[in-house]
């Protein structure tokens, strides 16, 4: 008999979706110290940042490869094994003093993230059917939001007690979730390849990851900027900018539940919603010179991406036939984390350069800004004449 998946296989997989996240959030608290403790290194300035940002780049590479991987050897192994892998080249930084070294060791770390990030979507696609596998979706993109804040309250606290290297220790997590997988997952049924109606279910996808893709740039411009976009209305206290963001991620898993709640709805409508709501909050952002209603238009951001992201995963996973879900799975994973890479590079292009506010998105903001800095300037030069 083909086996059922139950609550305890859809909590096990939820549990692996944390592992992504916490590749980068866990260790943000301590970016100022690896900073410090490398700053006779050359090129530090560029190799401590991308220590902590090269593993998403790893999943936007290998996550096909991981994908195709999970097809042909069976899932369960696969992320068993990349789960292990994760906690060792997670904890190799504890025991190395060279940061190129530690960088190989982050590139291995998300290599191994790419896999359980595949896989692990790949099994909620083969577990569950239906509204079943709607709401699995929706608490997993929920899940990583949430965990978002718990890391990276925990990285701070480690780094705080054992310095630098403290939220290391924290990938230690990924060997009881392993252990949880190879007791409790199993193996999907291999299904045999129906050709032609596997190859018109899939046809479309490659629309549907474009898409991903710049909902991911929508999504991960914001995680990138908050942090100067709040500092430019005159707010610079971290605990004040932490608080905001970890507004902008409840408002991630709110928009997630409310896709639970709309999961009926076809995609398109969702899309018809979420798109809005985001437009809405980065032209509020450009226009804002508060931080109330800055973080208030962070979170309508948030709403609307976590509305969509749960929406887009779903629509790809209905369209995938089993046998190769994996691939498609894999090639989804790797658009929205070569997102997650790309976008700042993409705001720096569009703000016009280092020398103008990021953040800010100086492209919108620009006929408001620079009008209200003609009337400062053309203020300040008319009583300077009266004075006179």
């Amino acid at each position: 008999m083909t086996q059922q998946a139950t609550t305890r296989h859809g909590v096990i997989l939820m549990l692996t979706a944390v592992m992504p996240t916490m590749a980068i959030i866990a260790l943000v608290p301590v970016l100022p110290l690896l900073m410090r403790e490398f700053a006779d290194v050359p090129g530090a300035a560029v190799l401590v940042p991308m220590a902590l940002t090269i593993p998403a780049l790893c999943v936007a590479l290998f996550s096909p490869v991981a994908g195709w991987l999970s097809d042909k050897l069976g899932r369960k192994r696969l992320l068993i094994a990349a789960l292990v892998g994760y906690a060792g080249f997670g904890l190799l930084p504890l025991l190395l003093d060279d940061l190129r070294m530690i960088l190989g060791a982050r590139v291995a770390l998300g290599v191994t993230e790419a896999i359980i990030m595949t896989v692990a979507t790949a099994l909620v696609g083969d577990y569950f059917t239906g509204e079943r596998r709607e709401k699995w979706v929706s608490i997993q993109i929920a899940t990583a939001s949430v965990s978002a804040i718990v890391l990276i309250a925990a990285g701070g606290a480690l780094g705080e007690a054992l310095g630098s290297r403290g939220p290391f220790w924290l990938y230690l997590l990924a060997l009881p979730v392993a252990l949880a997988a190879a007791l409790i997952l199993f193996e999907p049924a291999k299904t045999a390849a129906s050709a032609p109606a596997a190859a018109g279910k899939a046809q479309g996808i490659a629309m549907l990851v474009a898409i991903t893709f710049g909902i991911g740039m929508l999504f991960y411009t914001l995680i990138v900027q908050l942090g100067p976009v709040i500092e430019a209305t005159g707010v610079t206290s971290p605990a004040t900018i932490g608080l905001a963001g970890a507004a902008a991620n409840l408002g991630v898993m709110a928009g997630s539940m409310l896709f639970g709640r709309l999961k009926g709805w076809s995609g398109q409508t969702l899309l018809s919603i979420g798109l809005p709501l985001v437009a809405l909050g980065y032209v509020g952002i450009a226009l804002s010179t508060s931080f109330a209603l800055t973080a208030a238009c962070a979170v309508v951001i948030s709403i609307g991406n976590g509305l969509m992201l749960p929406t887009m995963l779903a629509w790809v996973l209905r369209r995938l036939p089993p046998e190769t879900r994996g691939r498609g799975t894999g090639v989804w994973t790797g658009s929205f984390f070569l997102a997650q890479f790309v976008a700042p590079i993409v705001a720096v292009a569009l703000s016009g350069g280092a020398r103008r506010p990021v953040g800010r998105l100086s492209f919108l903001r620009g006929c408001g800004g620079d009008r209200r800095g003609r009337r400062a300037a053309a203020s300040q030069s008319g009583n300077s004449r009266s004075m006179k």
